[in-house]
């Protein structure tokens, strides 16, 4: 469906003309409440703004009550089993809703609506449509059709998926995130001064445990001009921080105008957006981070000094199996050309515990490899066997959960102690924070010097750290300086030094970044 008409009517071609006036009644004929719920990455995030924003022009609007919303969305996620389970849970508690009101509406989409289509619609026999990560164009067609069945007592299942290809052949992928990324809404970022913003899509590692390639499709960028327009409109919208997201974001590259444009260059067209205070970009790959990009970073003073490489495990022997592409030794040299070129500079890390073929001793490794390489916070999963990957169907899983538990919780404490030590470090310095807003916990804490109410703010430093501090609600959206005065293994706690700081403006003072 056209994104110019921003009408409910449905399109013309899909149905009869003479049947026009009554669709229109019957597609309109809701409360117009929308839910949605989303899991999984920050690429998952981004999809549902973008859904979102596109039903808002239609006249939808948002709740945070599933039992009030007559259209009702999962957006989805396959990479862990858990994820997938939750939803199954949540659409099971709609099962009787479903049939008790025939004006609800109930889709799936994203990554484990690509990968198990028909199976959804067996297990969640109330799903009126499931649409996969290459067609979410469709989904407010999708929802029309469905209230015209419902209205013809047809209890059909629509199914759109696919994946776009690097021949040409099929553009689904491509055209969606081409028609999708300037549409925007506010509402669903993770602040009013926060965005995403997708460069590139699909991935073409093939990690042995992975099911992106075959949900998300084979890695194509989007063109810089693109990326750099829409990034206009966000910072138009006061946007202050933007995050580029790719499932391996550092292997970006995209021909322009004859010019082959990598991340680095990326990162200097958008320095030069009036508005935006910092560049971010997840998730990296080891070997593609190449010294052209650190340099970007180090001499970019809009460029956070954080990384998220996953090293995945601590042992060659797991990183071959796992087909990472790369060993513990590759792994090292990158982090010593980090700290040489980016002192300073922070890495986070996602690890898998209880993969096959991991033994004890090769766990060992993993906990080693922590304590080397000190990353500021690391996500560990416990492994989940994949339908569909080389994983499953080469390697029985047979690490008992016991074990994997075990281990999961071994590392965490290893992580936790470093996060701890290294954010210690901080006690008595001055960060700079961009300041997001009210804490989850914020509580009221009493007045600040003009007599307004204040209360705990928190925002992250320039190297991704999260700092609390009691403040004026009013400096959302600001970059503020912060005196540190204690740590937890996640948090920096701090007490403001300066009202209001903007970036690059005054004198340059001493900080730790």
């Amino acid at each position: 469906m056209s994104h110019v008409d921003q009408t409910n009517r449905l399109d013309a071609e899909q149905f009869p003309a003479d049947a026009t006036d009554l669709q229109a009644d019957v597609v309109t004929d809701h409360n117009h409440k929308l839910y949605i719920e989303t899991v999984g990455c920050q690429m998952n995030m981004l999809d549902s703004e973008l859904v979102v924003a596109d039903l808002r022009k239609r006249g939808y609007e948002l709740t945070r009550d599933v039992k009030e919303a007559e259209t009702i969305l999962f957006n989805t996620c396959s990479v862990r089993e858990h994820a997938e389970h939750k939803i199954y849970s949540s659409l099971g508690r709609l099962r009787y809703g479903a049939r008790k009101n025939p004006k609800k509406v109930i889709g799936v989409m994203g990554c484990m609506a690509q990968k198990d289509q028909n199976l959804i619609f067996q297990k969640a026999p109330q799903v009126d449509f499931v649409v996969g990560t290459g067609q979410l164009a469709q989904v407010a067609g999708l929802i029309d059709k469905a209230r015209i069945n419902h209205h013809n007592h047809v209890r059909s299942r629509e199914l759109a998926v696919g994946l776009g290809r690097k021949d040409g052949k099929h553009t689904e992928i491509t055209n969606s995130f081409q028609s999708y990324d300037p549409l925007r809404d506010p509402e669903m970022r993770p602040s009013p001064y926060q965005a995403f913003v997708r460069i590139m899509i699909g991935c073409d590692k093939f990690c042995s445990y992975c099911v992106v390639p075959s949900t998300r499709g084979p890695e194509q960028s989007r063109s810089p001009r693109e990326i750099l327009s829409e990034v206009k409109v966000l910072s138009d919208q006061g946007v202050k921080e933007v995050t580029l997201l790719g499932q391996t974001v550092n292997s970006y590259k995209h021909t322009q105008d004859g010019k082959l444009f990598r991340l680095s260059d990326l990162l200097h067209l958008i320095h030069e957006v009036e508005g935006i205070d910092r560049i971010k970009f997840v998730t990296s790959y080891p070997k593609d981070m190449t010294n052209d990009l650190l340099e970007a970073i180090r001499d970019l003073p809009k460029a956070t000094r954080y990384l998220h490489v996953p090293l995945q495990h601590g042992c060659n022997d797991v990183l071959k199996v796992m087909k990472r592409g790369y060993t513990v030794e590759d792994y090292r040299d990158m982090m010593q050309r980090i700290n040489e070129i980016l002192p300073g500079c922070s890495v986070s890390s996602d690890f898998i515990v209880g993969h096959p073929g991991e033994t004890e001793e090769s766990h060992q490794k993993s906990l080693a490899s922590i304590r080397e390489f000190r990353f500021k916070n690391s996500f560990i999963f416990k492994y989940s066997e994949r339908p569909g990957t080389k994983a499953a169907e080469r390697f029985p899983d047979e690490i008992p959960d016991e074990v994997k538990k075990r281990r999961n919780n071994e590392m965490l404490k290893v992580q936790n102690e470093i996060s701890e030590e290294d954010n210690a470090e901080f006690i008595g310095r001055q960060v700079e924070v961009l300041v997001e807003g009210p804490s989850k916990s914020a509580q009221k804490v009493g007045q600040d010097s003009s007599g307004a109410l204040a209360e705990q703010l928190v925002g992250r430093s320039n190297c991704d750290r999260i700092v609390v501090f009691d403040g004026n609600p009013r400096l959302a959206g600001t970059i503020a300086r912060i005196e540190i005065i204690d740590v937890t293994p996640t948090t920096l706690i701090g007490s403001i030094v300066t009202k209001e700081y903007q970036l690059h403006s005054g004198p340059s003072l001493p900080i730790l970044q």
